[in-house]
């Protein structure tokens, strides 16, 4: 079906009625695009809006302030649909501060729900015989002017998700699952939108970091710093100036010339040409720095691993029975943190799930019985 051209907000005056269109819907659908594979420090290139009748792309790389848009989105008269909203959530909070209320999840829906196929490309042509193009889901959205083909793109992302939510809605209310939805919906609102700095202990997240030698690991540590420092000043993503692999390598390889430089796997001449000599000055800092070892975690309580196991052989249990995974029934924070507090009674147990109370009506005595099976 040609649908018509969507409307893109480039100039303050223009967003300002967007904001007043918007508050005057009692329903509108969002999505964001960022430029996390194109950037050291991914920002929000796009936000999309779409009401029953119009779509609209708001640039904010173009706009000087977007905070009309914040009454929007903490407005709870105003229901925003996200698909997978998480990630939409912490970009818009880290950017612009913006908070959060009467949220639906179309992703969050179809799990809870049971579906398996729960993107967004496999929902849009399942239920309305629509297909992504998925040459653009690496596109770079910082990229000015955008091509009109990533704006028919983009705003395919919230323009059918009003009548998805609709569908999903009824289906919910049909099983009975409303009250549980809004659960979710409530606990994603509250995500926060800090994202750490890279810290020189985050080598340890590269794959395979552990099983260094104490010698290699601190050479690792000085070459993690360089790669933070290179990606900084050319203003692009960790991986695309050095790959974890390659600096795993050069850490074990340990070369001291750039005719060793240039036998460890994974250098290209494009590196060496750019990168061989610092990298050499981080191995030799490493190797000034001494051996480095791994942090220790700290064992957890027997008495907490056996609860945090049966937890888990009910949650599965249930879940099985109601057909969804395993974190509908109970997500991870919950399911961690009744192992630690162990609420010994219906009251502490309460109190525990507060924000939850579909799942303390429905599970309560049960997860009560198996943490004292527990002890």
């Amino acid at each position: 079906m040609q649908l018509p051209d969507p409307i893109f907000i480039s100039r303050q005056a223009a967003l300002e009625r967007l904001a007043r269109q918007l508050a005057s819907e009692p329903i509108i659908a969002v999505d964001t695009e960022s430029n996390s594979l194109y950037a050291y420090q991914e920002q929000v290139c796009l936000v999309q809006f779409s009401t029953p009748s119009q779509d609209y792309l708001v640039d904010p790389l173009a706009l000087v302030d977007l905070s009309a848009l914040a009454p929007i989105f903490a407005n709870p008269k105003i229901e925003k649909i996200f698909h997978a909203a998480e990630y939409d959530l912490i970009c818009l909070k880290r950017d612009f501060g913006f908070e959060f209320k009467a949220l639906f999840d179309t992703m969050l829906a179809a799990r809870i729900l049971g579906r398996t196929e729960i993107g967004l490309g496999s929902m849009l042509e399942s239920d309305f015989e629509v297909t992504l193009d998925k040459r653009f889901q690496r596109a770079n959205w910082g990229e000015r002017p955008l091509p009109r083909e990533l704006m028919a793109y983009a705003r395919l992302d919230t323009h059918y998700l009003i009548a998805l939510r609709n569908r999903l809605r009824d289906e919910l209310f049909a099983k009975g699952l409303w009250a549980l939805a809004v659960e979710d919906f409530t606990r994603i609102c509250r995500v926060n939108g800090r994202t750490p700095d890279h810290r020189p202990g985050d080598c340890w997240r590269i794959r395979g970091a552990g099983e260094l030698a104490p010698d290699q690991a601190g050479i690792l540590m000085e070459l993690c710093r360089y790669r933070d420092q290179a990606a900084r000043a050319a203003n692009r993503p960790l991986f695309k100036i050095i790959s974890d692999l390659t600096l795993l390598n050069l850490a074990e390889a340990c070369p001291r010339s750039l005719e060793q430089l240039r036998e460890v796997r994974g250098m290209t001449q494009r590196m060496l040409e750019r990168h061989g000599r610092g990298l050499l000055a981080a191995v030799e800092r490493g190797l000034r720095a001494g051996p480095v070892y791994p942090p220790r975690a700290v064992r957890p309580d027997d008495r907490f691993l056996e609860r945090l196991d049966r937890l888990r052989t009910w949650r599965k249990v249930t879940a099985q029975k109601m057909g969804v995974n395993s974190d509908v029934v109970l997500p991870r924070d919950l399911l961690y943190g009744l192992a630690e507090h162990n609420p010994a009674h219906a009251e502490q147990l309460a109190d525990f799930l507060r924000e939850t109370p579909w799942r303390l009506e429905h599970f309560g005595e049960q997860i009560l019985k198996v943490l004292v099976k527990s002890g």
